[in-house]
């Protein structure tokens, strides 16, 4: 009776992951805005009843949706970096991953942009999810910028919240230069300003632990 019950959980469990994955997949393409239990169960060929089963409402759909996307996004940019050393190292294997990430979002979206235009002014769960997950990661960042002031490979006059600002602000600049206006070389040159922040607040740039 117990194995019965818990291969039953478990089954539920790989449904829900499976529908999940679909949402995803599904709010890339149209935005959280337009996931909807009716969408969801027409391209995961299930009934709606059975969609609803899992999530119980669109908006917790939408939020599951959000958590997955931060942990892959955790998955890829965040803990690869963290085998690199303290400081500079891992500030630059930090944006490399983001930046191997945002190639690939050119072409299929990233739920933070597109869930902060339909979401900003829309206070609820939804928003709430998506903000936590941008401000976690971007803690992230000024922690490591933290770090590598302290290690002695950024000045200590440096400020770590303004290059946190301005390396986010790059990314978005990426985001809407290569996949809304298609300009080319956006980015090298997101590449090519990254190194500009860090050449106007590093220090001992010659040392081997901080050169490419």
């Amino acid at each position: 009776m117990r194995a019965a019950s818990e291969r039953a959980l478990q089954k539920g469990q790989q449904t829900k992951n499976s529908i999940v994955e679909a949402a995803l997949r599904l709010a890339t393409q149209i935005g959280l805005e337009g996931l909807s239990i009716g969408a969801l169960a027409e391209v995961t060929q299930m009934s709606k009843s059975g969609v609803f089963a899992h999530f119980g409402s669109r908006e917790e759909l939408q939020i599951s949706v959000v958590r997955e996307y931060f942990n892959r996004f955790e998955l890829e940019v965040f803990y690869p970096a963290l085998q690199e050393p303290r400081g500079l190292p891992r500030v630059r294997a930090l944006f490399a991953n983001w930046m191997r990430r945002v190639a690939e979002e050119i072409q299929s979206g990233c739920i933070f942009i597109s869930g902060a235009v339909e979401f900003d002014d829309r206070p609820g769960p939804v928003r709430d999810a998506l903000a936590h997950s941008v401000q976690t990661w971007l803690a992230a960042l000024n922690r490591s910028l933290v770090l590598a002031r302290q290690c002695g490979h950024l000045s200590p006059h440096a400020d770590e919240e303004q290059m946190a600002f301005e390396i986010h602000g790059l990314i978005l600049a990426v985001h809407y230069e290569a996949r809304f206006l298609k300009t080319p070389g956006s980015i090298a040159r997101a590449l090519q300003t990254f190194e500009s922040i860090l050449a106007r607040h590093a220090v001992g740039a010659a040392h081997p632990a901080l050169s490419r």
